[in-house]
């Protein structure tokens, strides 16, 4: 058994528990932080058998990873089927054209990987 420390707060004791692989030791992104606060909001079984079993960030690193990638590859579809139109001849268009674009693809990727 192990010895467990304790600190004394007003008039409780509470042990020192500590994570192995702190959460700031990697960045876990904007997706990895929706999958987490999706997580506890909604799967508050899965957060808290993620979180005391260490596996909580590395698994908010892998979505935010697999996240970005398919992001990725959506907007890439999205543009092979609906080109830009041309950045020099309307600048506005343009960026109008990509951040649709980009809205699309998070909208579709949020509900496939961070929101599943």
């Amino acid at each position: 058994m192990q010895n467990i420390k304790y600190t004394r707060v007003s008039d409780y004791l509470l042990p020192d528990i500590w994570l192995s692989d702190p959460p700031d030791a990697q960045p876990i992104g904007k997706y990895g932080r929706m999958r987490c606060e999706f997580l506890r909001e909604h799967c508050a079984i899965s957060y808290s058998a993620l979180l005391l079993s260490e596996h909580l960030f590395p698994h908010l690193r892998k979505v935010a990873e697999m996240a970005n990638i398919r992001l990725e590859r959506i907007m890439s579809d999205i543009l092979n089927f609906r080109p830009p139109p041309d950045k020099a001849a309307g600048g506005i268009a343009w960026a109008n054209h990509m951040a649709e674009v980009r809205r699309t693809a998070e909208k579709i990727m949020l509900g496939e990987i961070v929101y599943a």
